[in-house]
């Protein structure tokens, strides 16, 4: 335990270290052979991982290390759980032709239960207490590991991407949302009943915007690629001096401006778009100082399309991370860094996972 320093009031950390010093005396991270080399071994050969988003489904065969041998992809059918089986069944068949396959990993967005066989809830598909696994290892004949596509991605990111050795690791997915997954002590932290990480909906703004769960002001109003889009719209709707080229890149069609096209003009180095990032940014780095002081992780990998905006967001959110963080000054504080694995992460996680005893 740690013990007060002579002279102390609390048996806190010593406020008159410098902040400087605390950060230069942080532990290094755990590297290959530490911690992660607690692990049971993973059985060796292909899996397939397959990513189910609401437009696509993304599959590839994936090695021991996480590279991608080959690529299938189909667009999502609809909302018939009978019409994505048959789909992943394509896709498994025809990557696996030529190939042993020993497993099959399948990220999808929703909740999933404990034992990790049935969907509870998926928002993009008619899923509603659907036993997938089962319904997938009969047409498969493979085994099977169902999970949450951002329990996925973030596993990926702590195997083989940016949060490599790092023994507690919070993952941060930025699109239409915000999805949230945690790798603690090298397993995937998924809560009493299996739906935690849905980081996106804390709430913020007390009364702010109204967010599809039926609450207001939940974070993902505020730091997500919708909350981008509908913060440009709303000033070019205004017709401000400032959103001049924001309305020309859609022919003077404010309804039609997405995130995406902030952070495309925002890479260009437009201004305006470039203030709407920073403060996404700094919507950003408050819920990040809110889940430091409830997790305590070692670093925050942040993914989801919104990344492509790169440090036009990230610097602003570490920025606000720091001046936010209980204990600032006095604490060591995660680092916060962009996911490595790109839009793959989900699929590789999910390979990955199903090769683990």
């Amino acid at each position: 335990m740690y013990a007060a320093p002579a002279g102390a009031s609390t048996g806190l950390l010593n406020t008159s270290t410098p902040w400087r010093k605390l950060r230069a005396s942080r532990p290094p991270r755990l590297r290959s052979g530490g911690f992660q080399g607690r692990l049971r071994p993973a059985r060796r050969g292909l899996a397939i991982g397959i990513d189910i988003g609401g437009t696509k489904v993304a599959a590839g065969v994936v090695d021991p290390d996480g590279r991608i041998l080959s690529e299938a992809r189909r667009s999502t059918p609809g909302s018939d759980p009978r019409a994505v089986e048959r789909v992943i069944v394509e896709l498994v068949e025809e990557l696996g032709r030529g190939r042993r396959i020993r497993s099959v990993g399948i990220g999808a967005a929703g909740w999933m239960d404990i034992d990790g066989g049935t969907v509870l809830f998926s928002p993009h598909l008619a899923w509603r207490n659907e036993p997938l696994r089962d319904n997938l290892q009969q047409l498969l004949r493979r085994p099977v590991f169902l999970v949450n596509d951002a329990d996925a991605a973030a596993w990926a990111e702590w195997r083989f991407g940016a949060g490599r050795g790092e023994s507690r690791l919070v993952c941060i997915t930025l699109g239409t949302g915000i999805g949230g997954a945690m790798v603690m002590d090298g397993r995937l932290e998924r809560g009493r009943y299996g739906v935690a990480g849905e980081f996106g909906h804390q709430v913020i703004m007390p009364g702010g915007h109204r967010c599809e769960c039926g609450n207001r002001g939940c974070w993902e109003q505020y730091a997500s690629g919708n909350a981008l889009g509908r913060e440009a719209r709303v000033l070019a709707a205004a017709n401000s001096p400032v959103a001049q080229d924001l309305l020309a890149a859609v022919a003077g069609r404010a309804e039609t401006i997405t995130g995406a096209t902030v952070t495309e003009l925002a890479l260009r180095g437009d201004g305006a778009s470039r203030e709407l990032l920073d403060e996404v940014g700094e919507w950003l780095g408050l819920g990040l100082a809110n889940l430091a002081a409830a997790l305590d992780p070692g670093l925050f990998v942040i993914g989801g399309g919104l990344c492509s905006a790169g440090d036009l967001l990230v610097e602003p959110a570490r920025k606000a991370f720091a001046r936010n963080l209980t204990g600032r000054g006095f604490r060591p504080a995660a680092d916060i860094e962009l996911a490595a694995l790109g839009p793959n992460a989900g699929l590789i996680g999910a390979a990955d996972l199903s090769r683990i005893r």
